[in-house]
């Protein structure tokens, strides 16, 4: 039985992640870290309220016995400022993932990056860039088990509102078009929340997966 810590839960991916969690028998304590409630409820969830994400210190007692934390925290590039982008990109990870470290050093950490994250931190691309230097510093934290996701476009299984009109657009393209012509170009929200939770529970060789290395492994 694993204790699951999730961030993110009111994303997308973090809300998929946490429903499949919550509905297998080998979970047993599922701990969302959120500003906000999910509105749910369930024997095996525990929601914890916090708006810090730079300082965990009052609720650290919540990173400690962990097995598997799933972190989801994103946000789509030019809906913030760069310095706020590089704030929850690269500062809110390396706050939770040091906590974390301390606290449950022999726990797995599943990371969502994205296509084209730069480990060389030398990209003029603002995701890219930061992404890599997120990546680095996981990588330096040592953690037993350390699993990064590198998605392209994730093409939303269920309903959703989109940030903004480039994503309602590219949507409907993806569907009817790209993913045909340029199969590599994206994945299903479903596949890469089946790939992440193999992830988290030992399945899969490698630290880094990107797109169709993504899909390969949901699909096995």
């Amino acid at each position: 039985m694993k204790n699951i810590l999730i961030t993110g839960t009111n994303g997308m991916m973090g809300r998929l992640i946490l429903d499949a969690c919550l509905q297998r028998e080998d979970t047993a304590i599922i701990t969302s870290i959120t500003r906000k409630p999910l509105g749910i409820q369930h024997p095996k969830l525990k929601e914890v309220f916090h708006q810090d994400f730079l300082d965990y210190t009052a609720i650290e007692e919540h990173f400690t016995n962990q097995d598997t934390c799933f972190f989801c925290i994103g946000v789509y590039t030019g809906n913030v400022p760069r310095d706020e982008f590089r704030k929850i990109t690269v500062d809110y990870t390396k706050a939770f993932a040091e906590k974390l470290k301390e606290k449950s050093p022999g726990v797995s950490f599943v990371f969502l990056s994205g296509q084209g994250a730069d480990r060389s931190e030398k990209s003029r691309i603002l995701f890219a860039k930061d992404k890599g230097i997120a990546e680095n510093f996981l990588i330096s934290l040592s953690f037993q088990r350390l699993s990064i996701f590198r998605p392209g476009y994730i093409y939303p299984v269920t309903p959703r509102k989109e940030p903004n009109r480039k994503y309602i657009v590219f949507r409907f393209l993806y569907r009817y078009l790209l993913r045909f012509i340029y199969p590599g170009i994206g994945l299903t929200s479903h596949q890469l929340r089946d790939a992440m939770i193999k992830a988290g529970f030992g399945e899969g060789d490698q630290m880094t997966y990107e797109n169709n290395e993504i899909k390969h492994l949901a699909n096995s």
